[in-house]
Parts: C-alpha cells; structure tokens; sequence
C-alpha cells in the first residue's frame, strides 16, 4: 500500500514540475536569428535592441487599443518582464565581449552597436517613463498598474544599468583607441 502512495506522490509531484516548466516564458521566441549571429558582437546587441524595442511598441499598442482593455496590466507586466529579461542578455553580451579580442570589423561594428544601446537606452527611457507617468494619472491605466508596478521599476533599474555599462565600455575603447595612436 505505502508504495503505491509513494507512487501516486511521484506522479503528482512530476505533473506539477512538468506544468510549472510548461508556463515559463521564454522572452527571446526569435532564437534561430540569435543563433545566426552567434560569434557577430555587434549583431548580436542590435538583435537584443532590436527585441527589446518590440516589447516597449507591444506595450505602446496595448496601451493605446481600448479592445485590449481585459487582462492589459498582466500583459504590460509579461512585457517588462520579457525586456528585463533582454536587457540582463544585453549586459551579458557586453561582458562577454568587452575586452574580447575581436578583428577589426567586428570591434567597429561593437563600437557602433555599443552607441546604439546607449542611444536606444534614452528612448526606452523615455517611453518608460511615460508608462510610469500614465500609471500615476491615467485612471484606467492606474487600476491596471498595480499587475505591473514593480516590474516596471526593476526594467527601468536594468535600463540603467545597461546603458551604463554600454558607455563604460566605449569610453573603455575609445580610451583604447586614443592609446594606441
């Protein structure tokens, strides 16, 4: 008898772990053009910024689509979530690279993507920043702030931290580049 709990206890526990895997979301659904890219830095961070634009737009379409009203906050809160998510892989990006003996072209094109991030960096600011200004004033999007209010703090947190980390790194190159001449 006792093994047959055990039994039964095994599967139960197996199905659950199985369904929480099952509803963990995965914010890079564009992997194969990651993958395409994979030894390109400077491809890499325009794909990352590139994505991470799309969840900030999906947002501005939510936002803006009064038919979306129904389950908007928990939306908005997927969506920050999934750009927190891209932007700790740009950070992880620019660590892995920076430092990295890289040839020429692709040094020039991470420097370029480097000032792309930092750029793209203040329109994200921007757009998030509207997101938290219409929280506190919108009064539909005021109910709905409480399912994103936290997340939307933490993806401005990581905003910064990455596009910090992006101008470390260029003043780190162009430091490097003024050496060397």
């Amino acid at each position: 008898m006792w093994f047959y709990c055990l039994v039964l206890l095994l599967n139960i526990v197996g199905f659950a772990s199985q369904d929480a895997a099952a509803k963990k979301r995965d914010p890079l659904t564009d992997a194969d053009q990651l993958r395409q890219v994979a030894t390109v830095p400077g491809k890499r961070l325009a794909l990352y910024t590139k994505f991470a634009e799309g969840r900030l737009l999906a947002i501005e379409q939510l936002r803006s689509d009064a038919k979306a009203a129904e389950g908007r906050g928990k939306k908005i809160h997927d969506l920050l979530e999934d750009f927190t998510a891209i932007l700790d892989e740009i950070n992880d990006n620019l660590d892995m690279y920076q430092g990295r003996p890289l040839n020429d072209a692709d040094r020039k094109d991470f420097h370029q993507q480097l000032k792309a991030v930092i750029e793209a960096g203040g329109r994200f600011e921007v757009e998030l920043k509207a997101l938290k200004t219409a929280a506190e004033t919108d009064p539909q999007i005021k109910k709905e702030a409480a399912d994103f209010q936290s997340v939307l703090q933490d993806a401005l947190d990581a905003l910064k931290s990455t596009t910090d980390m992006a101008r470390e790194y260029l003043n780190d190159q162009d430091s490097s580049a003024d050496k060397k001449k």
